[in-house]
């Protein structure tokens, strides 16, 4: 039986039971025994009621999570009923009208709207691109009316971007060996340069190929093997990739550890955790669950690890030597962790409340609207302060947010009895209450951020990764992801070329001495011709 019919059964159902509270009211019922089923049967009445429309938002909900686009945007419909219900939302949902008012039509006397022709400029090409010139000589004649011979008065040029191919090539590396005829003096033979992987056929260029492929590009082995198989005709099978891409893990680690002890010195960070599936050889006919932890600071460094479990124990681990705030979600994990460790405090995140919330508006629901309408003005004031320096931002936000927080609060105490728990608005405004306190915990600090996406968007190419080559290949291939992911995260957030980086650092590497390790991470690398001016 489908929904619709399920339904309407119930509403038949229902219909039934109220005819017969109509003729027979349980207030006007003698009979004691009579009286009491009736007011059992109106008050069952009440409460399928109520779950008949919790299980109906939820399959609306989870319609929308199979079916519906994935993001917080609200539709068309929804914008225009948010702007009736608030006059703040009217300018945030209104578009923009063309420039030109109209004209008005000779003949039909209708007005009729000034169409503009739109002219895009196009991007000039970086000054940074080798430059290919050809040059189109014409065929020049003696001219027909004097006889002299045309002089070049100008020239026209067109520009175009061109792609060469790139290509594997075979690099010898020759070392002559000179000896004395006596055969006293020994061999003498340059040294070998130091290489990523001694003995291996691996170059700089191809290591750095493979490494973005697969991390950057979000290409599977299976997929590089067939590209070098294909294209250049030469066989490297992944096997021997996988091998090859955790030397280069080990040689990046160092960098990964000097980029946690700098980031533990800051005293602020933000964690969350996304679920990656793994190949365990101990889980037969299925893929397992790991777990990808990141660990950042705005706008700097992410660091991430993996770990086969979800619990407490590899957060505290991980945490053992912070001394600050950690910004989180409401996991209980992270709740936990606050209340068992004296030095770690939590603050919450709004882009969390906010997303329950407009679950409740796709309901339309006016209280979840005045909520966002709220918090939007909460985020109008982090516009304002974004570019200010911390203390700056810290007495900003104090002289307008706390307000409006308040006024959050009220109103979700009020509602809280009024909802049922387990409703789309009842769970918004439970989440809300049960987090007040870490929520507004950033008013503490101007360097704290209002929510956590900004590492939320450090998870992105990961989901996208997830998503292309579908698992990690072994639980013991985790660490080599997380060190290689956290290295290209941290570059793109500084917006820093992973080629360039990646080529400079692994030719470095092998003649690098530990303690010059702090020059090659992200905050500090320069590139060589930086160096050399």
């Amino acid at each position: 039986m489908s929904h619709d019919e399920l339904r309407a059964a119930y509403e038949r159902l229902k219909g039934q039971v109220a005819e017969l509270l109509k003729a027979h009211p349980p207030e006007e019922t003698e009979n004691p025994d009579l009286r009491l089923l009736l007011e059992k049967m109106q008050a069952l009445t009440e409460e399928y009621e109520h779950k008949v429309t919790e299980l109906e938002a939820e399959l609306a909900e989870l319609k929308r999570e199979l079916f519906g686009p994935k993001s917080d945007r609200l539709t068309p419909e929804q914008e225009a009923q948010l702007s009736q219900l608030n006059q703040d939302l009217v300018a945030e949902a209104a578009r923009p009208v063309a420039a030109s008012d109209g004209v008005l039509d000779q003949d039909t006397g209708e007005q009729k709207k000034n169409k503009r022709r739109r002219t895009t400029s196009r991007h000039p090409l970086p000054a940074h691109l080798e430059t290919e010139t050809v040059t189109i000589e014409p065929e020049i004649k003696p001219c027909e009316h004097c006889g002299e011979m045309p002089e070049r008065i100008g020239e026209e040029v067109t520009e175009e971007i061109e792609l060469i191919p790139p290509k594997l090539v075979r690099r010898r590396t020759v070392r002559p060996k000179y000896a004395c005829r006596c055969g006293e003096a020994g061999v003498a033979i340059a040294p070998l340069p130091p290489r990523l992987i001694p003995q291996s056929r691996l170059g700089l260029g191809l290591a750095v190929h493979i490494v973005l492929s697969r991390y950057d590009d979000h290409l599977s082995f299976y997929r590089l093997e067939k590209q070098f198989r294909e294209r250049h005709g030469v066989i490297i099978p992944r096997q021997q990739m996988v091998q090859w891409a955790e030397h280069i893990a080990t040689w990046l680690l160092p960098i990964y550890d000097a980029m946690w002890r700098e980031m533990l010195t800051g005293g602020y960070l933000q964690i969350d955790e996304t679920p990656v599936r793994v190949l365990d050889p101990d889980v037969q006919g299925k893929a397992a669950r790991g777990y990808l932890w990141f660990y950042a600071v705005p706008g700097g460094d992410v660091i991430l690890e993996f770990d086969r479990s979800r619990g407490m124990a590899p957060v505290r681990k991980r945490l053992q030597e912070f001394v600050g705030t950690i910004q989180t979600d409401a996991y209980e994990v992270y709740q936990s962790l606050e209340r068992n460790e004296t030095h770690i405090q939590r603050i919450g995140c709004l882009a969390h409340v906010r997303r329950y919330f407009l679950k409740a508006v796709k309901e339309s629901l006016p209280a979840a609207v005045w909520f966002i309408t709220q918090i939007r003005s909460l985020y109008r004031i982090e516009d304002e302060v974004r570019d200010l320096s911390p203390q700056e931002r810290h007495d900003c936000r104090l002289q307008k947010a706390p307000a409006i927080w308040e006024s959050m609060k009220e109103t979700a105490d009020r509602l809280k009895s009024l909802q049922l728990p387990q409703s789309t608005l009842g769970k918004a405004v439970n989440y809300f209450v049960n987090e007040y306190e870490a929520l507004n915990g950033y008013l503490r600090d101007g360097r704290y951020e209002i929510d956590n996406n900004l590492i939320e968007n450090s998870i992105r190419p990961t989901a996208v990764g997830r998503r292309r080559w579908l698992f990690i290949g072994h639980p013991d291939a985790g660490w080599r992801s997380a060190v290689i992911y956290s290295i290209l995260v941290s570059l793109r957030r500084r917006g820093i070329n992973p080629l360039e980086y990646l080529t400079d650092v692994l030719d470095r590497l092998p003649k690098t001495r530990i303690t010059e390790i702090w020059d090659l991470l992200p905050a500090h690398w320069k590139p060589r011709s930086a160096d050399t001016s």
